[in-house]
């Protein structure tokens, strides 16, 4: 009688290549647990990177705080200086300031009306050295083109007056007034087609524009300008012939 086979090893082994041995003292951990842990080991720095971070927020606020109050309280002075002492006294207290240059600009048309044209001069330049670039630095560039010429220094001012009016960049109320100026100075020096020649630009400037209203009435009390005689008219001229009384 034949003795059955007993069961093989390896059927009963299994197969134990991707089995990984666990320690005892493993125990899996849960989310709450390694937050637990992180802040056991990094809560100070957690703690002062947040202090860091709202420090840097409040100093940040606070700095706009100051400085949206500053600026209000500067506006509130502007608003407050209804005279010219107190216009210069808020210029010299906020040097540098833009209201600071507009302080300027008032200063000057002042002058400029009282016939002050040296003060004028020197308040225009101001305003132009504090706003630099807008319509108010424009403004004040003009203003000190016509205390120029209020001073005698003609050259100077014509040449500032027609580099603003030939400039495509500025506001065309301020580029005609300046064509305007030029005109009437031209008008004033007998230079008639001076005169002509800007009307014409003032009319390419804007047409519906009350300087260029006014350098058309200008241009229309000038005499025309006279023709040149075309070369070798002379030549073609009859000769003056004396009809005397008795024929001869």
């Amino acid at each position: 009688m034949t003795t059955p086979a007993l069961p093989s090893d390896s059927k009963s082994a299994g197969d134990d290549r991707n089995l990984v041995a666990v320690d005892e003292n493993y125990v899996a951990l849960s989310l709450e647990d390694r937050l637990h842990q992180i802040w056991k080991n990094h809560g100070r720095t957690i703690i002062a990177a947040c202090v860091v971070i709202l420090l840097a927020i409040l100093a940040w606020g606070g700095w706009d705080l100051a400085a949206g109050q500053r600026e209000a309280g500067i506006e509130k002075d502007y608003a407050a200086a209804s005279t010219s002492e107190k216009l210069k006294a808020f210029a010299t207290a906020n040097p540098g300031h833009p209201l600071a240059g507009v302080a300027q600009l008032r200063l000057a048309d002042e002058a400029y009306t009282s016939g002050k044209f040296a003060e004028a001069l020197a308040d225009y330049n101001a305003g132009v050295a504090i706003l630099k670039t807008g319509p108010f630095a424009a403004r004040a560039r003009l203003g000190a083109a016509m205390a120029q010429l209020g001073v005698g220094k003609t050259a100077e001012g014509e040449a500032a007056l027609r580099q603003l009016s030939d400039d495509a960049g500025q506001l065309k109320g301020l580029r005609a007034e300046a064509a305007y100026h030029l005109a009437s100075v031209a008008a004033e020096a007998g230079r008639v087609a001076d005169v002509m020649k800007l009307s014409d630009q003032l009319m390419q400037i804007d047409p519906s524009s009350p300087w260029t209203q006014r350098g058309l009435a200008l241009r229309s009390r000038l005499p025309a300008p006279a023709a040149e005689a075309p070369k070798g008219a002379a030549s073609l001229a009859l000769p003056a012939i004396s009809i005397k009384p008795d024929g001869k």
